[in-house]
């Protein structure tokens, strides 16, 4: 043994307190975890599912809850959000399913055996949110070191919408051409993160089972639900939803929610009927699967355009029950991870945004003061009460009516295709939305129907 000073030391006390620290930590989130936030043991807390879900949210509130300016994330909140989400998201290493695989036997023959691997739905969309979330941070991150504008706090006016948010400030004359066509490319990084994030959070949701405690709720009849007025716009021989939805009073969230919540609800009773259409029971009907499918399809359009319309639109009746009532670890974790990437992305989209609307002030003094911007911030405080989606198309892009209205008496069903879209001469991502043929019964994914409306998927834009 050497006599050399030094080999024999002790490890000093902050080498043992740093990952003992961090053990004790994630020890405590675990505990949390199983107890189901119920720290009396005496089990009357929340499932695992939600208990993760619940954690993630809250994780993503205390980190970013603050985020207001175009400014990277701190360093020590961002190892703490990559730390212990690492640890939320160790989670779903050990949700598997048996798969097929081939074995080669010592004698050289093969043999097929079932092994365990990752199950299918976290093996596809861990990595991709994970890559989405790098993309987000990066983003932020590549504002270190701009110097064409910068932020000073808003008088405390708080007559103004978004007081608390500082003001951008600008160079005489805005950006200069190069800044501005940067932060237009991080603005479409973000809109690619958005998309790809939204269209993950609504597929998780559409594959989690309805509680039967939203269903018992239900009325028995899409009627009921929907009320005499908006039943009858939706089951008329000529539909148009774009016509439908200004018709309706969505001067404030909680008609819009009012709607959304009566919209959803007629789709799952008619889906309901459609499957008991052989049966005598209370969910029978005398109307055909044929009408009915057209109806559902049409209510599922207008909830489209209420989304992209008003995108930071809390969650409705349904989401919040599937959330609360789901068992499913892995959806849980797959929905509220893709929730916060929406809605911090939403939020750094709102940021930027404000930076090029003072830029087009201060290249033209005469616009005068900056639109506002109605949509929601950043607020994660309620996991099953608030959902940011983000800011999908400029609320001002009008969406226009079919050359023809379709009728019941055209075709069994209808579906949507796109006949053209058009862009800025710029490199700008607003979108000119045309006209919106009514065509086909084709049943359509999530991502198709926001193409139908003009919003394109990340790697069409390019």
């Amino acid at each position: 043994m050497s006599d050399e000073p030094g080999n024999n030391r002790a490890p000093g006390p902050m080498a043992l307190k740093r990952p003992n620290s961090e053990m004790e930590q994630m020890k405590e989130r675990f505990v949390r975890l199983l107890l189901g936030e119920d720290m009396t043991g005496r089990g009357q807390g929340v499932s695992s599912a939600l208990a993760l879900s619940n954690a993630i949210i809250n994780l993503a509130a205390s980190v970013f809850g603050k985020q207001n300016k175009l400014v990277p994330v701190p360093e020590d909140r961002k190892r703490k959000w990559r730390k212990e989400i690492d640890w939320l998201l160790s989670v779903t290493d050990h949700i598997v399913e048996f798969v097929p695989s081939q074995q080669i036997g010592i004698d050289g023959s093969t043999m097929e055996i079932m092994v365990t691997q990752q199950r299918r739905d976290l093996l596809m969309n861990i990595p991709a949110l994970k890559k989405l979330n790098t993309m987000l941070i990066d983003c932020l991150d590549n504002f270190k070191d701009q110097k064409e504008f910068w932020y000073v706090p808003e008088d405390a006016d708080e007559s103004m919408e978004r007081w608390w948010i500082p003001r951008v400030k600008l160079p005489p004359g805005g950006l200069s051409d190069e800044s501005r066509k940067w932060i237009q490319h991080q603005k479409d990084t973000c809109n690619q993160v958005l998309k790809a994030s939204m269209a993950i959070n609504a597929q998780v949701l559409s594959e989690m089972e309805i509680p039967e405690t939203y269903i018992d709720s239900l009325p028995k009849n899409g009627k009921t639900s929907l009320g005499d007025s908006i039943y009858k716009s939706i089951t008329d021989e000529f539909f148009d939803p774009g016509q439908f939805l200004s018709t309706m009073d969505l001067s404030s969230e909680q008609n819009v929610m009012d709607v959304k919540n009566k919209v959803e609800a007629s789709i799952v009773i008619w889906k309901r009927k459609m499957n008991y259409k052989e049966l005598k029971s209370s969910w029978s009907s005398s109307i055909s699967s044929e009408k009915r499918e057209v109806f559902e399809e049409r209510a599922e359009t207008i909830l489209l355009l209420i989304k992209q319309k008003f995108p930071a639109l809390a969650q409705s009746a349904l989401d919040v029950s599937k959330i609360e009532h789901n068992k499913d670890i892995g959806q849980s974790i797959l929905e509220s991870f893709s929730r916060v990437l929406e809605s911090l992305t939403n939020t750094v989209l709102k940021l930027i945004e404000d930076v090029l609307k003072a830029d087009e002030v201060a290249q033209n003094p005469s616009l005068g003061m900056i639109k506002k911007n109605h949509s929601m911030d950043f607020m994660l405080a309620s996991p099953l009460s608030i959902l940011t989606l983000g800011q999908l198309i400029d609320r001002s892009t009008p969406v226009h009516s079919p050359r023809r209205t379709p009728r019941l008496s055209d075709s069994k069903g209808w579906g949507m295709d796109q006949e053209l879209i058009e862009e800025n001469g710029n490199s700008s991502p607003n979108l000119k939305i045309k006209h919106v043929k009514i065509l086909t019964k084709a049943k359509m994914s999530y991502m198709e129907r926001l193409e139908a409306y003009g919003v394109r998927s990340p790697t069409a834009r390019h």
